[in-house]
């Protein structure tokens, strides 16, 4: 996101907006971009962050960014147990699914910092983007987040052929049955684009916004762009929320039908003597 607090007047031919990750440095071979590096900026203020938290964290309720901190994961944990039928499957899962929220969250946060964006600039490019500004990045996210979604899913539903039977409502030899499983199969694997496109589009359009009012407002630049700087913040956790929210549900999902198609088997294999003990009379 560009701050447009560092910004105290915009360039006379137009606002600069960047959407492409642009390379600062190599490593060997392997170019790095601004938003890999602010990137692993991020990640290290953030990780120093959460323990200096931890650390602080007491029994009692303190103020400040401590109380923030504990308002999110717990909120995010009420979250998650609310999803699952069984709650202490849920549970197992809070702590990644409190952890995804808070990157994205101080990610898209961490963007409105100054100096991030148009305000430095190293070979024509910014110095510094937001990891969540970049495509790249975000289906980093949506990639790592499915891969544990599907993995948990296969687990909590017993195995791989228990998990493809969640997609089906009845036989899958049933000609209609088989087309909607194949359908939601295929459904199921777009979520990952679904969740990286939507935030970095999200997180995209708030640079453009900011970019242009910052360009408008000339001189007031800051003045100008502050509101829609403000709403960035919202919009920002927002998204985290969505984000997290999505990945709960697709996994709930999953694991709840799995429980409920195992209720029908056992329900059918109870029903199935009582009923050969109505036609031949006995009790």
């Amino acid at each position: 996101m560009i701050n447009p607090l560092s910004l105290f007047a915009a360039a006379e031919s137009g606002p600069t907006i960047h959407v492409s990750p642009g390379e600062v440095f190599h490593i060997g071979s392997i170019p790095i971009t601004n938003s890999i590096l602010y990137g692993w900026i991020a990640s290290v203020l953030i990780v120093i962050a959460m323990i200096a938290v931890a650390r602080r964290t007491t029994l009692r309720p303190r103020g400040g960014a401590i109380q923030l901190v504990e308002f999110g994961v717990e909120f995010i944990r009420n979250l998650v147990e609310s999803s699952f039928d069984n709650k202490s499957k849920g549970r197992r899962y809070v702590p990644y699914f409190v952890t995804i929220f808070f990157f994205v969250l101080l990610s898209n946060w961490l963007g409105l910092l100054p100096g991030v964006g148009e305000a430095a600039t190293s070979n024509d490019n910014p110095l510094l983007r937001p990891f969540t500004g970049d495509l790249n990045g975000t289906f980093a996210a949506g990639a790592v987040t499915m891969v544990v979604v599907y993995a948990a899913s296969i687990r909590e539903t017993g195995g791989f052929r228990k998990y493809i039977r969640h997609f089906f409502l009845g036989s899958p030899f049933n000609p209609l049955y088989l087309v909607i499983g194949i359908l939601e199969m295929f459904t199921d694997l777009t979520r990952v684009f679904s969740l990286s496109l939507r935030l970095f589009l999200n997180v995209t359009i708030g640079e453009i916004v900011i970019a242009v009012f910052t360009y408008l407002g000339s001189g007031l630049a800051p003045v100008a762009a502050l509101p829609f700087t403000l709403l960035e913040l919202f919009v920002g956790a927002l998204q985290a929320y969505i984000f997290t929210m999505l990945a709960v549900m697709y996994l709930a999902i999953a694991v709840n039908n799995a429980h409920d198609h195992d209720d029908d088997e056992a329900l059918t294999l109870t029903s199935v003597p009582e009923t050969m003990n109505l036609q031949t009379g006995k009790a």
